[in-house]
């Protein structure tokens, strides 16, 4: 059985497509900021400026926390993710303007749209490091000619400089024991739980990316880095203060 103490996830390709589609990831991070999820996708629309019924395109979309939003205050979104489980489970909101796919974002959706939206840290976890810059690439391909991109991720000196290294988080009666770490220029997540008398390991890893990582990348996609902010309120970036990095760019 796949997440077993003997089934190592950070030795195996695409660790993400099993556990994002076991029950427990969602369990997990069931208790996600719903409210600030909801006034991000405020201001970043008014900042962006995109009128209502603009097409905007949400790149691992998970269970489409941010799309279903996007869409009650007038936007025609599509979600996609690698995730069967989290696709199977969005479907049932799907609407006249918000439909849900099972999608690779490495490849460039067959449409255009005003914004392509990278939410939650889901950049970066990928096995081959060329992965990052051709999900960019298919950004820029998935955009009309004035639209933008947005990827929302972590600040890696922020979160080196204030690792907590353990932490024991229950819920809904399951102890997850988390370990963090920085190993090889990534940032390791290991997670530990028993569960109806199996035990489970899973490990998260993202890369260690900076701004100048992101510049690069954007460099040798042909895009151009817009606005950077710091913040779910969209201050201004801050490389040791911020908690997140936040980058539009067209």
């Amino acid at each position: 059985m796949q997440g077993k103490t003997n089934f190592m996830q950070k030795e195996t390709d695409q660790w993400y497509t099993s556990w994002f589609d076991t029950p427990f990831y969602h369990i997990l991070y069931k208790d996600r900021d719903y409210e600030e999820a909801s006034f991000f996708m405020k201001k970043l629309t008014s900042f962006l400026n995109l009128s209502e019924k603009s097409k905007i395109l949400d790149l691992a979309c998970g269970k489409g926390r941010h799309a279903k939003y996007l869409n009650k205050i007038g936007y025609n979104v599509t979600g996609v993710d690698l995730s069967v489980s989290s696709i199977e489970y969005a479907k049932q909101f799907e609407s006249e303007n918000l439909h849900f796919e099972v999608y690779d974002m490495c490849l460039p959706y067959p449409d255009k749209f005003d914004a392509v939206f990278n939410l939650f840290t889901s950049f970066g976890y990928f096995e081959k490091e060329n992965d990052n810059l051709r999900t960019i690439k298919s950004i820029k391909e998935e955009l009309k000619p004035n639209g933008f991109g947005v990827i929302d991720f972590l600040n890696t000196n922020y979160v080196k400089n204030n690792l907590v290294p353990t932490e024991v988080k229950t819920v809904e009666g399951i102890d997850f024991y988390i370990h963090r770490y920085l190993e090889d220029g990534y940032i390791f997540k290991d997670i530990r739980f028993t569960h109806e008398n199996e035990r489970y390991f899973y490990t998260e890893r993202v890369k260690a990316l900076t701004l100048e990582d992101f510049k690069t990348y954007f460099f040798e996609a042909g895009v151009k880095l817009v606005s950077c902010f710091g913040d779910y309120q969209l201050n201004e970036f801050d490389e040791k203060n911020s908690e997140r990095l936040i980058l539009i760019f067209n």
